[in-house]
């Protein structure tokens, strides 16, 4: 697999899902992960309040990230104290893209938040960031470790094709939109980590992969709350179900098959604890997709993801 190459090219270097982390994790994960204080203010006062300073802004990020990407969130704590700001303002700009989508009530609005971001990104690579607390901690890890801009914009440019309320027409559709969002997430985590490595990008490749396809099926029962359906159609034709039958949250064995399905091409890519769990809790409930137990929050996480760190497993 992958991620036994990437191991064995990069020596203590590990992985994971949302993260790369650093060879022996923090004594204070679990505390940091639940005693965290809340942010006061909005983003805007807290710009304020801080100016172009550190502190303000990067505090902002880490709540937007406790609140909107928990795991993404906990797997940051876990990377070496000099990076962990720059991931935590990375995934901050990942959780604004992402946020647009379902935020908006017209897609002319939704392209004027991306075009911002283009503009922000463009602007931050002339050392000129916009006074916005995302902008400001994500210039600060641009300069620090050099990233990528195309990454950045393929992150924008992915999210803003995706503003369209269209279901994937085929699990390659699904993979290349993981592979444009969350691998490039992860591509960009190397290069704050400063890992320069082609199995290291192959490995995280396949994890932005694996990642996507189980977001897409976690957000099923979310999406058909609101009448969506996103999930891939080649698939929901083969086994004869329509968008209709998961807006009804039927349970047919053609429903679950859906599921069994794409959750299985997940399996083909990489695990980490974060995506295994869901994969395994999938399982047990036989790939009923709206079982209540699968909208539970693990609160055993922050633990799990600790004794898999210091176990060096993913």
């Amino acid at each position: 697999m992958a991620a036994s190459v990437l191991r064995s090219a990069c020596g203590p270097l590990r992985l994971g899902v949302a993260c790369l982390c650093r060879r022996r994790p923090p004594r204070s994960l679990w505390a940091r992960a639940w005693r965290l204080p809340g942010l006061v203010g909005s983003a805007r006062s807290v710009a304020a309040a801080s100016g172009a300073g550190t502190l303000g802004s990067d505090r902002y990020c880490m709540e937007l990230l406790r609140k909107r990407d928990y795991e993404g969130y906990l797997c940051s704590l876990l990377l070496p104290a000099g990076s962990r700001s720059s991931a935590f303002a990375l995934r901050a700009f990942n959780v604004e893209l992402a946020q647009v989508k379902d935020s908006v009530s017209e897609k002319t609005i939704g392209l004027m938040r991306m075009e911002f971001w283009k503009k922000t990104v463009d602007d931050i690579y002339r050392d000129n960031p916009p006074q916005q607390p995302v902008a400001l901690e994500l210039w600060k890890a641009v300069k620090r470790h050099n990233l990528t801009k195309r990454w950045l914009m393929k992150i924008i440019d992915e999210r803003e094709k995706n503003l369209d309320d269209k279901a994937y027409r085929n699990i390659q559709e699904l993979e290349n939109y993981a592979e444009n969002t969350q691998s490039a997430l992860l591509y960009l985590t190397l290069e704050i980590l400063g890992v320069k490595d082609l199995h290291a990008d192959h490995a995280a490749s396949h994890i932005g992969k694996a990642q996507g396809i189980v977001t897409c099926l976690r957000a099923t029962p979310y999406h058909g709350s609101r009448r969506r359906v996103f999930l891939p159609m080649d698939i929901c034709m083969l086994h004869g179900v329509s968008q209709e039958d998961f807006l009804r949250k039927n349970q047919d064995k053609n429903v679950r098959d859906v599921i069994y399905d794409i959750a299985s091409q997940a399996h083909l890519h990489l695990k980490h604890v974060a995506l295994e769990d869901y994969l395994k809790k999938i399982q047990r409930v036989d790939f009923d997709i709206f079982h209540p137990s699968l909208q539970q929050k693990n609160s055993l996480l922050p633990l799990s993801l600790y004794i898999q760190s210091w176990r060096n497993r993913y």
